[in-house]
């Protein structure tokens, strides 16, 4: 008798993980890419760390090069905060 072998499944990727919130929260498409883009940037200012990795100082620094380097609105500042 032969058996089949059948992988584990891996994790659900962070970003379907918040699509999947997104969805269920009932926002808006467009809201659900906005916030998707604000995770991007977060991960790649910090060298593609995980978030789960990084806490109140990597904020901080984030928001921080958005208002000096980036040179964005305080309103564009608290929208990328609301998304972690």
């Amino acid at each position: 008798m032969q058996s089949i072998y059948t992988p584990p499944n891996p994790p659900p990727k962070l970003l379907d993980l918040v699509r999947d919130r997104l969805l269920l929260k009932h926002y808006s498409y467009a809201t659900e890419k906005l916030y998707v883009h604000w995770v991007k940037r977060f991960i790649l200012f910090h060298g593609k760390r995980h978030p789960q990795e990084m806490g109140a100082a990597e904020v901080e620094a984030f928001l921080t090069h958005l208002a000096v380097e980036g040179q964005v609105a305080a309103s564009t500042q608290n929208q990328a905060l609301s998304t972690r």
